[in-house]
């Protein structure tokens, strides 16, 4: 959100940021290609399944992305970076959400809790006290902007469980499954490019003349973490869960809740409840005592 917002000049952008999302595309798809290459020259080969049936599925998670990307730029053009964060923050709470619904994943009482902590933990720690700025500027943006916001946030949410299910539905290659994601969100970049082409009518020529115009270094940082988060996360999806994607890093207090929420939702309910303890009583020690009966005779 920094970066994007940092590309921007006089609250535009010089760049077409359409083409942000396909370059990052291209970033990664050349990334799982060399990873998968180097993996596929090691000792172990690497596991790959070709069927269509399984690849057919990967296109829904690169067009569910596809409008997420060009939401995310459309609403910092109304909001500002820590109004979005704080929107943002929505997608704990629907991931969690989705996870019972698509997942099929059951997450106990005191896990609700642990992601209802965690949103609260990490808006907190990014809303603006009243002594940086006036206590009416938090909520001042356009109406347009927080609908966008909201919208970003369940798409990121609905994109990360789909794709965290693709991820462990088999035991592929994380950098063949990689590839599949990249190259369907390479294609689908691609055609929207060339759309925005026949309805401008082609005036500004052909998307790929002008793939680069009013790119300056900040835009190519922009398209730098756009791809490297993209890698990190498939990382996390195929080992971790989207409960560890969303957790986002905030400072002190929010770190400190955040640690703690984490820690409530994957660790056993044995460890955070204290069970009594079953003491054993020893058996009483019996002492015997000799008594010398008489009997008169």
């Amino acid at each position: 959100g920094i970066l994007t917002t940092l590309s921007q000049t006089n609250g535009r952008y010089r760049y077409d940021y359409a083409t942000v999302p396909f370059l990052a595309e291209a970033f990664k798809l050349l990334v799982s290609c060399v990873f998968l290459w180097r993996e596929c020259q090691s000792s172990t080969p690497s596991r790959m399944t070709t069927e269509w049936k399984s690849i057919r599925l990967y296109p829904i998670p690169s067009i569910i992305y596809l409008i997420h990307n060009n939401v995310q730029f459309a609403t910092l053009t109304y909001v500002d970076t820590s109004t979005y964060q704080i929107m943002g923050n929505l997608k704990i709470v629907t991931t969690g959400i989705l996870f019972r619904l698509f997942l099929r994943r059951k997450l106990s009482n005191l896990q609700w809790m642990a992601i209802v902590l965690l949103a609260v933990a990490t808006t907190t720690s990014q809303v603006k006290g009243c002594g940086e700025a006036s206590c009416d500027s938090l909520f001042s943006s356009p109406i347009q902007g927080y609908m966008l916001g909201i919208l970003s946030a369940c798409l990121s949410a609905l994109a990360g469980v789909y794709t965290e299910y693709l991820m462990k539905k088999n035991n592929d290659s994380l950098y063949w499954q990689n590839v599949q994601l990249y190259t369907f969100g390479a294609i689908f970049n691609m055609a929207r490019l060339v759309l925005d082409d026949f309805r401008g009518g082609f005036e500004k020529g052909p998307w790929w003349q002008r793939l680069f115009n009013g790119y300056s270094t900040t835009t190519w940082m922009v398209v730098l973490n756009l791809g490297s988060t993209g890698l990190l996360v498939s990382w996390l999806m195929k080992y971790a869960d989207n409960i560890v994607k969303v957790a986002p890093g905030t400072l002190f207090l929010g770190i400190i809740i955040c640690v703690m929420s984490l820690h409530m939702y994957f660790a056993p309910p044995s460890m955070l409840v204290d069970l009594p303890l079953t003491i054993k009583t020893a058996p009483e020690s019996v002492t015997e005592v000799s008594a010398d009966r008489r009997t008169d005779s």
